[in-house]
């Protein structure tokens, strides 16, 4: 698979990452099931899984996909050893709902559970999950910050912001990715120019729910431009979309879910397919992003 570096880091990573987190739902597939999807993943060339501490059931299973990625890698042996894990914090799962907690006591908390979950002393990549209204952006940032000064994370990203909170907390620590919804629907990363900055300022995108997310694969199985350019290359409209974010911007690390071997392996294999221009063309058609 085709590899891109994490922003100036030195980190390579394959161009398609695996999204672990309908792995973790309520609705996940059985443990060894999951393991499979992970080592499929890695098999087919992905080296970087995105996981989070808030992919699980509820607050009574906090860091069920931290858990999950390390048990996977550890059986995987050698192959597993290598295999970059980022993960995320700033979320709370109160009865299943989902809730905003960017306080820093909470950020240290998590921060010290995730690398529990993970079983390391340092982890590699850790993301504010979002912004919390309730708390001062610079604070959140402010507590990564000091995580990384205390050797407990190596590198900072972002999870749902604009160009405003990315350029805040480029003041306060070195930000090396920015992980928003983005995929031929949901464009609003392109729109408001979060693409255009983190491509700009050499700013790893990793867009999340790449081929329309669990609600949207309808959408995207049934749309029409899709389809026709899956069939011009043999592909599927999931594919497509995958192929189509790649080609937008040498920074876009997509990170599709899996939750069966199957769909693991297609996004893999997106990866491998070069869009033309008629088909860039059509497709900008269809889905503007200026």
């Amino acid at each position: 698979m085709k590899i891109r570096e994490l922003a100036n880091t030195g980190i390579e990573l394959s161009c398609v990452g695996l999204g672990e987190m309908p792995l973790s739902l309520s609705t996940r597939p059985d443990e060894a099931q999951a393991i499979s999807v992970v080592r499929a993943a890695v098999d087919a060339g992905m080296t970087w899984i995105d996981t989070a501490d808030v992919y699980c059931a509820d607050h009574r299973d906090i860091g069920h996909g931290e858990r999950l990625v390390t048990t996977a890698l550890k059986a995987m042996g050698d192959s597993g050893k290598d295999i970059v894990v980022a993960t995320k914090g700033g979320l709370e799962r109160p009865g299943g709902n989902w809730t905003v907690n960017g306080h820093p006591d909470h950020l240290h908390s998590a921060c010290t559970a995730s690398l529990r979950s993970l079983e390391t002393d340092c982890i590699t990549w850790y993301q504010l999950h979002a912004t919390d209204p309730k708390v001062d952006f610079t604070e959140s940032i402010g507590a990564l910050a000091r995580l990384q000064d205390e050797g407990k994370i190596q590198h900072v990203g972002l999870s749902n912001v604009g160009v405003e909170e990315i350029q805040a907390a480029m003041e306060i620590v070195n930000v090396v990715s920015v992980q928003n919804r983005c995929n031929p629907f949901d464009r609003d990363s392109f729109n408001s120019g979060v693409v255009a900055y983190c491509t700009r300022e050499k700013i790893a995108f990793l867009p999340h729910s790449p081929v329309g997310g669990h609600k949207g694969h309808i959408r995207t199985s049934e749309d029409s431009v899709l389809c026709a350019v899956g069939a011009r290359h043999g592909i599927s409209p999931y594919q497509v979309c995958i192929a189509w974010l790649l080609a937008l911007s040498p920074m876009m690390l997509p990170i599709p879910g899996a939750s069966r071997i199957e769909s693991a392996l297609s996004s893999a294999a997106a990866a491998a397919t070069s869009l033309t221009q008629r088909d860039m063309e059509d497709l900008a058609r269809a889905f503007p992003t200026v």
